[in-house]
C-alpha cells in the first residue's frame, strides 16, 4: 500500500457497514415503506424469506428478501452519509463507532487529496468512490 494511502475497507472506521450478505446485507423487494424498487431490510432475516408488510390503510405488500448487490450496498452507504434517503427506512442510521462517527464533515476534513485503499475490484462499485467524491467536492456557500 502506498505510504500516504488511507485504508478504508472493513475493520477501519471508513468501512461500509452494508455487506453483501447477512443481516446488514439484505434487501426487501419491493420497498414497502420507502416505495422504492427495493429497500434495506434492517430486521433479522435471511435471503429467500418473505415478509408481508401491513399498511395502516389495510393494504398488504408482499416483500421478498434477497442479498444486496454491490451497487446497492454502495448506494446505502451514500444515503446514510448524506441523508439522501431513498432505500433506508430509518434515516437516523449512523455510521461508525458511536464515539467516532463518520460524517461528511469528517470525510472533508481528513480525506481530501488522499489515496484510498479497499479490497473491492477496481471495475466494481465501491464505497471508496463515495468517500473520494465527498472528500473532493468543494463546499459552496
Amino acid at each position: 500500500m502506498p505510504e500516504c494511502a488511507v485504508y478504508v475497507g472493513r475493520g477501519s472506521r471508513w468501512g461500509n457497514p452494508f455487506t453483501l450478505g447477512g443481516p446488514n446485507g439484505l434487501a426487501c423487494v419491493p420497498g414497502a415503506v420507502t416505495g422504492a424498487d427495493w429497500e434495506f431490510e434492517d430486521r433479522i432475516s435471511a435471503a429467500g424469506m418473505r415478509h408481508d408488510f401491513f399498511h395502516a390503510d389495510d393494504r398488504v405488500t408482499r416483500c421478498e428478501i434477497r442479498n444486496l448487490t454491490r451497487g446497492e450496498a454502495v448506494a446505502l452507504y451514500r444515503e446514510a452519509l448524506t441523508g439522501s434517503i431513498v432505500h433506508l427506512r430509518r434515516p437516523r442510521l449512523r455510521l461508525g463507532p458511536r464515539d467516532n462517527p463518520v460524517t461528511v464533515d469528517t470525510i472533508r476534513a481528513e480525506l481530501p487529496g488522499r489515496d484510498l485503499a479497499c479490497w473491492c475490484p477496481l471495475d466494481q462499485p465501491c464505497h471508496a468512490d463515495i468517500l473520494l467524491e465527498l472528500a473532493n467536492t468543494e463546499v459552496k456557500c
